[in-house]
């Protein structure tokens, strides 16, 4: 028996797109929503907020009731057949520089491209980094999504105008909550703020800046299920117009507000004696 007609037998019944591929694979387990674990994680990214792969497990840990219908709604729309059709790698069209530098200049690819360059990031990197997680794989729909969600993240950095920053990261899980609500946005967004506002005595407005990015997310329309190709050939400042995404203030006010308190933006987590120990050398 070939594979394809394994593949068939095994989705028979099931909820398919016109290729075949199933919504979701038989053989992928029902998830467990599990708050203990996610906290777990949670406090592992804390002493390392580079550690990318306890981010997936916190996800996973905090399964969305919501997430398998915005999976089904796109993946089985006319949309979603194009995007699987024109966009099955987002990684190699996001790390092919070269042709995204052939773009406008203050298109949305330059703006990318001069990001991930300065930050010495690549989407492949991120993919590695989810890898780390151990989680496995399965040919369905609910992949396909997740790893749209994912390969999109640091273009969400882009055009909402947040840095990599521990504030920058949060304020982009919670965009992204308002795009694709679930715990594992909310937990990391706000008891992140939350952790930031224990570790510091500052008067940097934090909770108006994660506001402000949750309902930037909310009135954003879904990033996931638009097309890369188009939005990154876009002018900037064009796009973040149609996108309903406005400046920043808030967070750039913390920004300006930890400068002048003597806080390092980019080093937020560390503990104050060291930031005193930088300031004094």
């Amino acid at each position: 028996m070939t594979d394809a007609s394994v593949m068939n037998s095994a989705t028979r019944g099931a909820i398919c797109a016109s290729d075949g591929t199933p919504l979701r694979d038989p053989s992928r387990p029902q998830p467990k929503y599990e708050p203990l674990k996610a906290w777990h994680h949670f406090r592992i990214l804390l002493k390392d907020k580079e550690n990318t792969a306890e981010v997936f497990k916190i996800f996973e840990a905090l399964p969305s009731k919501t997430f398998i219908p915005r999976v089904r709604d796109l993946a089985l729309s006319d949309q979603g057949e194009h995007l699987r059709a024109t966009e099955a790698d987002l990684p190699s069209i996001l790390d092919d520089h070269a042709a995204l530098r052939r773009l406008p200049a203050g298109s949305v690819a330059h703006a990318y491209c001069d990001f991930m360059e300065r930050e010495g990031l690549s989407a492949a990197g991120l993919v590695e980094e989810s890898e780390k997680a151990d989680r496995p794989t399965y040919p369905d729909l609910i992949q396909w999504y997740g790893h749209r969600l994912r390969d999109t993240h640091d273009l969400m950095h882009v055009l909402t105008g947040y840095g990599r920053d521990a504030l920058g990261e949060q304020c982009v899980l919670l965009f992204t909550h308002g795009q694709n609500p679930s715990h594992g946005h909310l937990l990391l967004g706000y008891a992140g703020a939350a952790h930031m506002k224990r570790l510091r005595k500052t008067s940097a407005p934090v909770w108006r800046a994660v506001r402000q990015a949750h309902k930037t997310g909310v009135a954003c329309p879904s990033l996931v299920g638009m097309s890369i190709r188009d939005l990154l050939a876009m002018d900037l400042a064009e796009a973040r117009q149609m996108l309903n995404i406005p400046d920043p203030d808030w967070y750039r006010e913390c920004h300006r507000v930890w400068r002048q308190e003597g806080i390092d933006p980019y080093d937020m987590l560390a503990p104050a004696s060291a930031q005193e120990d930088l300031a004094a050398a």
